[in-house]
């Protein structure tokens, strides 16, 4: 089948490519000449026979609401638009309404896999009407990695992009587990070898995942990760998880948790960690380290 894509960055790149190996026809835009197969929004719709599928892998947020709403002047009724970024799930049922008041299709697609998914396949959790979702089915079985598994109709508009939010959050937490458990192994006189520890733990036992296989491949290129600085972004969907957890009275203590290790991260010297120590120092006369 034909689609439009618009976004090649690392995702949407490896995307076209892996649809294109499949047999499909991709018609790729991006604000960059060099990846672009046309030259505009319009261009790209004029290319495309109907019913149209466009699939939209741009961020979330500002540049997703204007690339829709730009779509929605372009597109005919009965054509179909997917957001694949990691867009909030509230701004799906905006979207979707924007363009079913002209009979425009819209499908949510949360997608997970990285720079791994040309080869591999992506995971994909979509929200929509079924009748959307037919429109894009072949797309979907064409990114999905090989198996029974790995693609998901979600439920109503905006259940995909919430799947991925929570499957973002759980993966907050556990590399964190992963990283705690990393930095108390190093800091053991006892253990001589902790990427030998990791390593042994990717056969047999209860912890063995994708994540701990990534854990190794990072410490094979760097043993002790000290190249590295001790700071790590967030991309926005460990706090809607959070905030979604405190909108349905649902405890998430661990993914919490994880989410403000990240803020910890950024903290060259704690304001908090000042405070700490001063009480301690006051109630214990325990000793403080004087600032530079």
């Amino acid at each position: 089948m034909e689609l439009g894509l618009i976004g090649l960055g690392k995702m949407g790149g490896n995307m076209r490519e892996r649809l294109r190996r499949a047999g499909h026809t991709v018609i790729g835009y991006d604000r960059n000449p060099d990846l672009a197969d046309v030259h505009s929004l319009k261009e790209l719709v004029d290319a495309l026979s109907g019913p149209r599928v466009v699939w939209v892998m741009v961020p979330a947020g500002n540049a997703t609401k204007a690339t829709i709403e730009a779509l929605a002047d372009l597109l005919d009724p009965g054509d179909v638009v997917v957001d694949g970024g990691n867009s909030r799930w509230t701004d799906d049922e905006q979207h979707a309404d924007l363009l079913g008041a002209r009979e425009i299709g819209f499908v949510d697609c949360g997608v997970s896999g990285g720079v791994w998914g040309l080869e591999n396949g992506y995971a994909l959790m979509y929200g929509g009407r079924p009748e959307d979702v037919a429109k894009v089915q072949p797309v979907f079985d064409a990114l999905k990695p090989e198996g029974d598994l790995g693609a998901v109709h979600a439920g109503r508009v905006g259940a995909g992009h919430f799947a991925k939010m929570v499957h973002n959050g759980i993966e907050y937490a556990m590399m964190q587990a992963f990283a705690e458990g990393w930095e108390l192994l190093e800091a053991a006189d006892s253990v001589t070898d902790v990427r030998e520890v990791f390593r042994n733990w990717q056969q047999g036992t209860v912890i063995r995942s994708w994540l701990l296989d990534l854990a190794v491949r990072a410490l094979d290129e760097d043993e002790h990760l000290t190249s590295l600085r001790g700071y790590a972004q967030d991309s926005g969907e460990g706090r809607w998880t959070v905030e979604a957890a405190i909108d349905n009275a649902v405890p998430l203590p661990a993914i919490t948790a994880a989410l403000f290790a990240r803020f910890s991260s950024r903290q060259d010297d704690s304001p908090q960690m000042k405070m700490i120590a001063a009480l301690r120092n006051q109630f214990g006369g325990h000793a403080v380290t004087q600032a530079e």
